[in-house]
C-alpha cells in the first residue's frame, strides 16, 4: 500500500422528491407503443482505436447478450431538473474485464474449501486474483516450506531507519492453517474460473546474501514461472519498491555482495527487471507459453517533504532505463489522505478525480523518457480513510462503483481492489468479506462494496459509451451499450439528498421497458451506514447486504409512462438497462 498524496474536491448536495409503488409481474418485455411513428436517423456507433493504455488486457474481450430479468412494477413520477444525456454511438472503449479484479492475499487462508466465500466470489466474476499480497509479496518465498528460508535470504532486514529487524517471511508450502498455500490459491482461480496476477519477489534481489543476489532471484521467479506452466499470464517484479516502507529499499552493506548500492532507486530497479524478465521469459519459452510482465511504476509527481529522493526520481530512471522490456505498468493508490478521518465528501470526490490524474502523469512522464506508452493496472486500489468505519460502509461501495467507472472511462487495462480479506480493526478493515472479528458478523459476510460491485457489473454491457449529467454537481453518470443492443446507465448520486433524474438516449431506440437495481445505505453510522439495501431489500445482520442478491427481482416501468424516469438515492448508485426496440 502507499500514501496517496491528491487534492480533493467538494460536491453539493441537490434534493428531489419521487414516488414509488409496486406489484409483482412476470418476465415478459412489453412491446413499444404500436402507435409510436418515430422515425429519427440513428448514428450508426464506430469502434474507437485500441487505447494503449489497455492493449493486450482486450484481448479476452467477448460480446455480451444481456437477459431481461424478473422484475416487480414500479411507478416513477415527478418534476425533474436533472437529465442525464447517453450517446448510444459515441464508444469510449470495449470494457476490458480485468478492470474488476480483486486482491487475494497469503492470510487468505484456505478459501478455496469455503463455500461462504467461493460462491460469492463466483457470483462476483472478477476476472483476476492478484496474490501473494502487496508488501508481503517481497518476503515471499512460493517454493519453501513454512520456516525454512533459503540460505541466503538474512533473518533480519535492514529498514528505512536502518534498524535490522525480522521481515516475516511468507511461504507458498506454508502448514498455517490460517494462511493461503500457493495449491489453495491455484485451487481459488480454478473453481472461481478466475485468471491470476502474480507478484515475484523481487526484494530479494536486494537482501539477498548471495555472490549475484539479483540472478538468485530472478531465478527463483523464472522456477515459479515453470512451476506455472501456462496457468498465469499476467505477472508482476515487485510491489511499490520505490517505497522506503518496502523490503529491499534499504540494504544491509555489511552483507551484499554485488556493489549494490545502500537505497535502491528506479534506474536500478529497470536494471533488475530486465534480468528477471529475461529469465522469466525464457522458463515461458521452455513451457511453451506466454507470459506478460509488469514493472512498478509511481502514480503521481512525489512533492511532499516525506517523500524520498528515490520516490522522486523513480520514474525517470525506470522508464529511461527499461529499455521498454516491461509489457505493462503497475500504479497503485489508496486515493484519500494517509490515516486521516475523511468524510462522505471527500472521499467520493476522490473517486471522481484521480483516476484521470494517474493516467494523465503516467502516459506524460513515459513520453517525458523516451518510453512506449503500454497497458497500465490500477492493480491495488482502496481508501487510507478511517475512524468512523468509512471502509466497511456502504459509501464505500459507491466509492468502488466510482473507481471503477473512472477506470474505464480512463482506459485503465486493468485494476483489483485490496483485498479479499484483512482485519476488523473497529472497522478500518478493507477486505470485501468480514473476517469473523467484527461484532455480531460471521467470517465472510459480504460488505457493502461487493453487493455494489456485483450489480454495477451485472448492468454493465461490453462497451463504453458516452454519458454526461446536466443541471448537477452531485451526480455522476456512466453508460454502456451491450452487443445484444440494450444500453446500460450507473447513475452515482454523491450528495446527501435524493434526486430525481430523467435518462435520455440519443442514436437509441429505446424498447418499451427499463429495469433497474437502487441500492442505498441505512441510517445506522451516520453517512457511514454499514448496511446497504437493494431495491429496500436489506441484511438480515447490522452489516451488509441482501442475502438472496442473485434472485432479487428488478424495479421495472415502462418507457411509454413518464420516459426514462429513476430516482437515484442519497449517497447510492442506480444500475439500470433499457430495453432495445
Amino acid at each position: 500500500m502507499i500514501n496517496p498524496r491528491l487534492t480533493l474536491f467538494s460536491i453539493p448536495a441537490i434534493c428531489l422528491l419521487i414516488s414509488t409503488g409496486s406489484c409483482k409481474k412476470n418476465k415478459t418485455v412489453s412491446p413499444p407503443d404500436p402507435g409510436d411513428t418515430d422515425t429519427t436517423t440513428i448514428t450508426a456507433p464506430v469502434e474507437p482505436p485500441l487505447a494503449n493504455t489497455i492493449g493486450f488486457f482486450l484481448d479476452d474481450w467477448t460480446a455480451k447478450t444481456f437477459t431481461s430479468p424478473t422484475y416487480k412494477d414500479v411507478s416513477v413520477s415527478g418534476t425533474t431538473v436533472n437529465t442525464i444525456t447517453v450517446d448510444a454511438s459515441a464508444i469510449i472503449t470495449k470494457i476490458p474485464e480485468s478492470v474488476f479484479g480483486q486482491n487475494a492475499s497469503f492470510w487468505l487462508g484456505p478459501a478455496d474449501t469455503e463455500p461462504l466465500f467461493m460462491n460469492p466470489l463466483k457470483d462476483l466474476r472478477p476476472h483476476i486474483l492478484r496474490f501473494p499480497g502487496g508488501s508481503a509479496s517481497d518476503a515471499y518465498f512460493w517454493n519453501a516450506r513454512q520456516g525454512v528460508n533459503p540460505l541466503d535470504a538474512p533473518a533480519l532486514i535492514m529498514d528505512k531507519d536502518g534498524n535490522l529487524v525480522a521481515p516475516g517471511y511468507n511461504y507458498g508450502m506454508t502448514d498455517q492453517n490460517w494462511q493461503c498455500t500457493l495449491s489453495n490459491y491455484y485451487n481459488i482461480l480454478q473453481q472461481s474460473n478466475n485468471q491470476g496476477l502474480i507478484t515475484v519477489n523481487y526484494g530479494y534481489a536486494r537482501y539477498g546474501t548471495s555472490a549475484d543476489p539479483v540472478a538468485a532471484a530472478a531465478h527463483l521467479a523464472a522456477d515459479w514461472v515453470r512451476y506455472d506452466n501456462g496457468r498465469t499470464l499476467y505477472w508482476e517484479i515487485g510491489n511499490e519498491n520505490f517505497g522506503d516502507w518496502e523490503w529491499g529499499y534499504r540494504i544491509d552493506l555489511t552483507k551484499n555482495k554485488d556493489n549494490q548500492p545502500e537505497y535502491l532507486t528506479g534506474a536500478l530497479y529497470a536494471q533488475h527487471f530486465q534480468i528477471f524478465a529475461d529469465s522469466m521469459r525464457q522458463a515461458a519459452t521452455e513451457t511453451g507459453k506466454k507470459i506478460l510482465i509488469g514493472a512498478v511504476t509511481s502514480e503521481a509527481a512525489a512533492t511532499e517533504s516525506w517523500q524520498t529522493n528515490t520516490l522522486k526520481t523513480w520514474n525517470s530512471g525506470m522508464m529511461s532505463g527499461i529499455n521498454n522490456k516491461a509489457d505493462f505498468y503497475v500504479v497503485h493508490n489508496y486515493f484519500t489522505p494517509y490515516n486521516a478521518n475523511s468524510n462522505a465528501t471527500d472521499i467520493l470526490s476522490s473517486a471522481g478525480a484521480v483516476p484521470a490524474q494517474m493516467i494523465s502523469y503516467v502516459t506524460q512522464t513515459l513520453q517525458a523518457n523516451g518510453a512506449t506508452i503500454k497497458p497500465i493496472a490500477l492493480d491495488e486500489w482502496n481508501m487510507f480513510a478511517v475512524g468512523s468505519k468509512q471502509m466497511v460502509s456502504n459509501t464505500s461501495g459507491v466509492f468502488s462503483v466510482l473507481v471503477l467507472a473512472e477506470a474505464l472511462k480512463n482506459k485503465f487495462g486493468m485494476a483489483a481492489r485490496w483485498d479479499l480479506l484483512n482485519g476488523w480493526s473497529n472497522g478500518d478493515d478493507m477486505g470485501l468479506f468480514s473476517d469473523g472479528n467484527e461484532p455480531g458478523i460471521a467470517k465472510w459476510n459480504p460488505r457493502p462494496s461487493f453487493y455494489y460491485m456485483y450489480f454495477f457489473k451485472k448492468f454493465l454491457g461490453d462497451r463504453l459509451v458516452s454519458a454526461t449529467a446536466q443541471n448537477s454537481t452531485s451526480l455522476r453518470a456512466y453508460a454502456s451499450t451491450f452487443s445484444s443492443g440494450e444500453a446500460g446507465v450507473t447513475l452515482v448520486n454523491t450528495g446527501a439528498s435524493d434526486q430525481l433524474v430523467e435518462v435520455k438516449i440519443k442514436n437509441f431506440h429505446a424498447g418499451g421497458r427499463y429495469y433497474w437495481y437502487s441500492l442505498a445505505g441505512g441510517s445506522d453510522n451516520g453517512e457511514f451506514s454499514r448496511k446497504v439495501f437493494v431495491n429496500g431489500d436489506g441484511p438480515s445482520q447490522d452489516a451488509g447486504g441482501p442475502a438472496d442478491y442473485t434472485s432479487l427481482k428488478a424495479n421495472s416501468a415502462l418507457t411509454a409512462t413518464n420516459g426514462i424516469l429513476v430516482n437515484v438515492p442519497a449517497r447510492g448508485v442506480i444500475c439500470m438497462v433499457v430495453d432495445k426496440r
